[in-house]
């Protein structure tokens, strides 16, 4: 696997490792590529998740935390200089193969630091049972992109704070089922965030390429995308049922407009990761009848699975005309 290096030392914005990833999987003609970042106090959601339903926005903005929207699908999550985010990237294209794979190779990189590491769940990696990992994915330019964050002394009560919606008892609840469930790395070794950097550079990879200026140039312009007030809030539609429910994908929201019994918008918010175009799946029901029956048909030859990983398709439609909506 091949490092890919920038050729200055300094802090940038997460929007540009994000654009990095992008560069990377459009141009550099690599079967597997890796990277690690760091940044400021940072907030990132997922690409079909509601930034208000995520992100206690008056105390990011309070106290200065950068709030930024992925690509990939996934939860939100909190990184700070004491959290080293990793990026993969790989021309395998199965979802299940690339995340497992990536993910055995992390976690047997931590075992031989004498960590007890384990891959887990969909997109976690563990220690002693704890969450010091989590990964989400997405596809660009033929590419698969793997990206998560490494928790090495990272502030778990900023985390909670900055990713609960404001209201004082869910936070502190989540304070304390964080610090239940999630782990640092510095609370398992004895050796500096430098040095495990250099650790699992030397153990993942066996070579190196330095990205040039002009390289660095175009990264910038991809980096616009991401710094784009319509890519940070994203599309809001109009919506009169709200319909979700916990799947085997993740948190799946499906948001309606309906008006005389016709679907005349639809949304998926949540979780999940997409692995193809769901915008092909909203044209097929939109204008059609909200009518369990009919809806069944018409998604009958339908794969959901190959839109929404892990998405089954009769759960969708369960959760479709779920009769106890919001």
């Amino acid at each position: 696997m091949i490092y890919i290096a920038l050729p200055e030392d300094k802090i940038r914005r997460l929007s540009f490792y994000l654009s990095m990833e992008e560069y990377v999987a459009r141009f550099l003609n690599e079967e597997e590529c890796f990277f690690m970042w760091q940044v400021n106090p940072t907030v990132i959601f997922g690409r079909n998740q509601l930034m208000e339903n995520e992100v206690n926005l008056e105390y990011v903005k309070a106290n200065g935390i950068e709030t930024y929207r992925r690509k990939s699908g996934g939860g939100c999550v909190y990184a700070d200089f004491s959290n080293i985010m990793f990026s993969y990237i790989t021309t395998d294209f199965n979802v299940s193969f690339t995340f497992h794979k990536y993910l055995q190779r992390v976690a047997h990189t931590l075992q031989q630091l004498g960590i007890n590491a384990i891959a887990s769940g969909r997109n976690d990696i563990t220690v002693d049972e704890k969450k010091v990992s989590g990964n989400a994915f997405y596809r660009a330019a033929g590419k698969s992109i793997v990206h998560g964050t490494m928790l090495f002394n990272t502030d778990l009560e900023k985390l909670v704070l900055s990713i609960t919606p404001n209201n004082q008892k869910l936070i502190s609840k989540g304070i304390e089922s964080v610090r239940k469930r999630v782990t640092n790395l510095s609370e398992h070794f004895d050796i500096d965030i430098e040095t495990f950097k250099i650790f699992v550079r030397t153990h993942l990879c066996d070579k190196e390429y330095t990205l040039s200026q002009d390289e660095i140039t175009k990264i910038e312009e991809i980096e616009k995308e991401y710094l784009s007030e319509e890519f940070i809030f994203g599309n809001n539609p109009r919506y009169t049922l709200i319909k979700k429910d916990y799947s085997a994908a993740g948190d799946i929201e499906v948001r309606l407009e309906i008006k005389n019994n016709i679907i005349k918008d639809i949304n998926i918010v949540g979780d999940y990761f997409l692995v193809g175009d769901i915008g092909s799946i909203f044209k097929l029901l939109i204008n059609k009848p909200y009518e369990k029956q009919f809806i069944t048909q018409l998604l009958e030859d339908i794969k959901l699975e190959d839109y929404i990983f892990n998405l089954d398709k009769n759960h969708f439609i369960d959760i479709l005309f779920k009769e106890d909506t919001e």
